[in-house]
């Protein structure tokens, strides 16, 4: 199909900038460019079949998906059975003074952390650098949200078991001829694949990286993350302490309280340790509730207590807010299944 060297350039801009996908709305485009476009290329993918707006505006949307790139093969990625409905959810968390888009970039999820619904059933494959985008430019869309600001791939999957196309998008979501988004503005979550975080030292683009950590001592955190088994915890910091002195950019340690299992002095005390034997600062996210799960939400005073621990010991550390938790839009509650 041949068409002028300019046309790449000018649908770029109808698409990212102006926010149109529909070849016959780019008027600088020739009638001949329009119909070879249309009849050659789909602009969007992916189907949104539910939009749920929070009491505290944060806006999620269900996206039902074609076929899927399936996880490499013999990976350990436990793949779950195909499925017609390949669905994930993507999150939109306002505030005063940011958008932040909340991203999946896999269908389902292969850690299986037991206080998470995402890994319920498993992994049904991995999204595409254009759908992970994709996901993006549709938040962008939605009413009272204007441009996006921020990126986190804190949604459905793990970011460095589909590295290729996460870190293809990353590109895209930062390039001025894409989405415009700074690179300290995308921070990259990831339960901890030390091979992949230092593969991740070498992108062009200096994102955030952020390592879901939720226990100091490896023999608890293997009971709550399956994955953890294939690497300590040693060698997971010294994968972060490789991405700092590369990048010089700290790490932010997550950490996701569950009441009554990692929310004691001496988890705070040994998480305060492993904090100080690098450039870290911790975020504490309480656990929010899924059904079928055996954990509880802890208390505000429980949490308090546990930053003071950290404060104590001159860690950084911040609670993060729930957002969206009436719609089970917030931290661990997003799921690939749509159940009427």
């Amino acid at each position: 199909m041949a068409l002028p060297r300019r046309t790449g350039g000018q649908v770029l801009k109808w698409v990212y900038e102006k926010g149109t996908v529909d070849f016959a709305q780019m008027s600088d485009l020739s009638k001949d460019a329009r119909a070879k476009l249309t009849e050659r290329f789909c602009g969007l993918q992916g189907t949104v079949i539910r939009h749920q707006v929070a009491t505290d505006d944060t806006q999620k949307l269900l996206i039902e998906w074609g076929d899927t790139e399936p996880a490499p093969e013999g990976s350990a990625l436990r793949i779950a059975g195909t499925r017609s409905d390949r669905q994930t959810e993507t999150v939109m968390i306002p505030t005063e003074d940011r958008k932040t888009a909340c991203v999946s970039s896999q269908i389902g999820c292969p850690v299986g952390c037991k206080f998470c619904a995402s890994g319920i059933g498993g992994l049904d494959g991995n999204l595409t650098a254009g759908r992970i985008v994709e996901q993006i430019w549709r938040l962008g869309r939605l009413d009272g949200v204007g441009r996006v600001s921020n990126v986190v791939f804190m949604g459905m999957g793990e970011p460095l078991a589909n590295f290729a196309n996460v870190t293809q998008a990353i590109r895209t979501i930062n390039a001025e001829w894409g989405l415009g988004i700074g690179a300290r503005k995308i921070t990259v979550s990831t339960v901890g694949l030390p091979a992949a975080i230092r593969k991740l030292c070498t992108l062009d683009v200096p994102v955030t990286l952020a390592l879901s950590l939720h226990a100091p001592f490896d023999e608890l955190r293997r009971k709550i993350i399956p994955w953890a088994e294939y690497s300590t915890i040693d060698e997971l910091l010294d994968a972060c302490q490789e991405w700092f002195v590369k990048t010089g950019r700290e790490i932010t340690l997550e950490y996701i309280l569950l009441g009554g299992v990692n929310d004691q002095f001496e988890h705070a005390e040994e998480l305060a340790r492993l904090a100080r034997t690098m450039r870290a600062n911790v975020n504490l996210i309480r656990y929010n509730e899924v059904d079928g799960m055996p954990f509880a939400r802890p208390t505000n005073e429980d949490v308090r207590r546990f930053q003071e621990v950290l404060r104590e010991k001159h860690v950084n550390t911040h609670i993060r807010a729930s957002r969206g938790r009436d719609i089970a839009a917030a931290c661990g509650q997003l799921r690939h299944e749509h159940k009427v």
